[in-house]
């Protein structure tokens, strides 16, 4: 079988292995000229932390953690009112297996592209789907070459132009959740904390830092704006990719945040190599293929950061898409595979992107009293989960599981004979 995959960031990547197991011929086009580094954070965490140990990966996971120690709410002042530090507490925003989303996609890549089943093309994008039919899917590529393969796997993102090529505009449904976010990298100082720090501002604004392993920051902010007019304004800075409309966006919104650390975010922001701002959008795509284009992470069911389960999602549906296929008989359409993948991974995909009414408005006061009403809320949950006795039956170093896995099981995880390989760490 040969498999042509668009992106390879973490889901495609991902699917390659799988997929080598049972000795697919797989190519992986991307449209970046080398890897990308930059990215937020990301965790790993249930099945796919059991999937990534079953790619022999985990230990290496571990290695590349981002050092963050906890989560860490502040008040107006810059005080800490509630913290989730990652030891003794029950349910911390942060992960043990927290990792930067360059360097998963960076372990995936190293881990797969000395696989004699595995081609990377940099620099290449698929420009044209000149055929999708019952026998064969057709593609020109940017280097001017035309190619032909069993199936295409589209992995290129939830703005994916193959997916927008190849399905009918109403078969994607974009859900805006009425928040933007901005993300850069900045310079890291002595004063800068080893936690996830959000400062949360009035007019429906967060102040985030979040620090890595690479000895710079992670600064972020996300908005609701409150107004009509705010609101084109940011749609319109999206839309327009222009860096200076941005970052004078951004400038303007955050000057009357007292915040501290702000003036020094936004001087490090615009001099930032990765910045990063768009629409806090869901994808949801009514049927994942269409003959022989399948869809694959974020380009079938982005959930939105709120969830913290995009990654996971990404890692778990590759894995199955992958057992699915490795089950087709030689030559056999891939209808099938495509089928059940949906079938059995869709009625939890949209369990995870049913995001409550409240989310994310919650988390982004826009008045006083709905900031304090918010402030209590954390303060007292900081309080709860310290509780030594949940912290003992719920923590992570308590809990034992059965051999071959290292977390809870939260998706769909069958065992396919065509990727079976010994586990390497068992708990």
């Amino acid at each position: 079988m040969q498999v042509l995959i668009s992106g390879a960031g973490i889901a495609g990547p991902t699917l390659a292995h799988f997929l080598s197991r049972f000795g697919t011929q797989v190519t992986i086009v991307e449209k970046a000229s080398t890897m990308l580094t930059q990215g937020h954070n990301i965790d790993v965490h249930g099945t796919a932390l059991n999937i990534i140990n079953k790619m022999g990966l985990l230990t290496e996971l571990k290695k590349r953690n981002t050092t963050e120690m906890g989560t860490r709410f502040l008040d107006e002042n810059g005080k800490v009112f509630a913290d989730f530090p990652v030891e003794g507490t029950v349910g911390s925003p942060t992960s043990p297996f927290e990792i930067l989303r360059g360097d998963l996609a960076d372990l995936l890549y190293q881990a797969t592209r000395q696989d004699g089943n595995i081609d990377y093309l940099f620099g290449t994008t698929i420009t044209e789907v000149v055929e999708n039919s019952e026998e064969k899917v057709r593609v020109k590529l940017s280097n001017s070459k035309e190619e032909e393969y069993d199936l295409l796997v589209a992995a290129d993102g939830q703005w994916s132009p193959i997916r927008k090529a190849v399905f009918p505009t109403d078969a994607v449904q974009v859900i805006n959740k009425g928040c933007y976010c901005v993300y850069a990298t900045v310079p890291r100082t002595n004063a800068d904390s080893d936690y996830w720090d959000i400062h949360q501002a009035l007019r429906s604004r967060a102040v985030h830092t979040r620090p890595d392993n690479h000895g710079t920051l992670r600064f972020f902010i996300t908005t609701m704006p409150p107004t009509p007019a705010q609101k084109q304004a940011w749609d319109s800075a999206a839309r327009s990719h222009n860096r200076k409309t941005q970052m004078d966006l951004v400038r303007s919104e955050l000057a009357d945040i007292p915040y501290g650390p702000v003036p020094r975010l936004l001087e490090g922001m615009a001099e930032a190599k990765d910045l990063y701002f768009q629409t806090v959008s869901q994808i949801r795509l009514s049927k994942w293929s269409k003959n022989r284009v399948i869809c694959l992470g974020d380009t079938a069911y982005a959930p939105t950061p709120f969830t913290g389960m995009g990654t996971s999602l990404a890692i778990n549906g590759a894995y199955l898409l992958a057992g699915h296929l490795s089950q087709l008989k030689e030559g056999e359409h891939p209808r099938r595979a495509f089928e059940e993948y949906e079938k059995e991974f869709k009625p939890f995909v949209q369990e995870i992107q049913n995001i409550p009414w409240f989310v994310p408005g919650i988390a982004h006061p826009q008045y006083a009293w709905t900031r304090w009403l918010f402030k209590r809320f954390i303060a007292t949950m900081a309080w709860f989960v310290k509780i030594p006795y949940l912290a003992k039956k719920y923590g992570p170093k308590d809990k034992k599981y059965p051999e071959g896995l290292v977390d809870d099981l939260d998706a769909p995880y069958p065992q396919f004979s065509g990727l079976a390989q010994q586990q390497v760490v068992t708990a």
